[in-house]
């Protein structure tokens, strides 16, 4: 059995989480008059209302207490509320600047096919189109750039042999059967 010593060193003892976000997390906040617990918003308007309280009831001290604890988690949710607005300028950044590199590229392709089509008109010599002006040109592409997958001719079939007559039933009796019925007389 564990003792508490041990749990105890694992627990992160100060309100400032590690990681992750402080503006959804809830604290436990130790004030003069016991623990607050909530998210940051919920504990900052606690504790204001115990420092109105404190106001009306002419306790300046107290009052004054209430206010500082208000302070410091107002302060503790502008810097989370800095850090994700922070975070989420920097990821917008960064999905313009995406955005910017695929309209480049796609840019840069659609040149490229516009080039690619103008470009076979342009480099044929002069003699074979003069050559054969009657007839289109078509430009075949290499093998290796056609993307098309070679496959292995298929081998014609071979004719069927005619097959063999069939041979006569033989009957129980060991007669084989007359292949035709005599006519009547």
């Amino acid at each position: 059995m564990r003792s508490s010593k041990s749990r105890s060193r694992n627990k992160n003892r100060n309100n400032r989480p590690s990681g992750g976000n402080i503006i959804n997390r809830v604290f436990d906040s130790s004030g003069p008059d016991g623990k607050v617990r909530g998210t940051p918003q919920q504990i900052i308007d606690k504790y204001n209302q115990l420092h109105r309280d404190a106001v009306l009831s002419g306790d300046r001290v107290d009052a004054e207490n209430y206010a500082q604890h208000a302070e410091h988690y107002t302060r503790l949710l502008a810097e989370a509320q800095r850090e994700v607005e922070a975070k989420r300028e920097e990821q917008d950044a960064q999905n313009r600047e995406r955005q910017a590199e695929r309209d480049r590229e796609r840019q840069e392709r659609l040149k490229a096919q516009e080039n690619g089509a103008n470009q076979p008109a342009a480099d044929q010599p002069a003699d074979a189109a003069q050559a054969d002006s009657d007839q289109p040109v078509i430009d075949m592409p290499d093998e290796a750039d056609s993307g098309l997958v070679e496959t292995p001719e298929e081998k014609p079939k071979r004719a069927r042999r005619p097959r063999a007559p069939r041979k006569p039933r033989e009957t129980p009796e060991g007669d084989s059967a007359p292949e035709a019925p005599e006519a009547a007389e």
